[in-house]
């Protein structure tokens, strides 16, 4: 899936329909998913089959599903899934306050 920001619509509109001959082109608006740009000549199954991984990215984005879950969602294999998400600039793993933590204790471990 092809993602732009408005910014970028603004500026070159007919790149992202170019973009959504071939597949939906996801429209960004402050780094968060706000639109889908869908060609009228695609069928519904192939709009449906494209548009499995933007939801599934969303939903774990949002934390509704897990990784797992959100892969199957998207009909694409785990590693498949996760080269999604990194297309889309969607971390994987999110620091916490344990991080901190945690890397402290693997440094002292490490040097000891």
């Amino acid at each position: 899936m092809y993602a732009t920001n408005v910014r970028n619509l603004k500026r070159n509109p007919s790149e992202a329909l170019r973009h959504a001959e071939q597949e939906p082109v996801l429209v960004l608006k402050g780094n968060q998913p706000n639109a889908v740009i869908l060609h009228l000549e695609k069928s519904l199954e192939q709009t449906c089959q494209q548009l499995r991984p933007a939801l599934a990215a969303s939903l774990f984005k949002e934390k509704v599903l897990s990784l797992g879950a959100a892969a199957q969602v998207s009909g694409l294999s785990l590693s498949e899934f996760i080269e999604h998400l990194t297309d889309l600039d969607i971390d994987l793993v999110e620091p916490d306050k344990q991080t901190e933590h945690e890397l402290d204790a693997l440094d002292q471990w490490l040097s000891s």
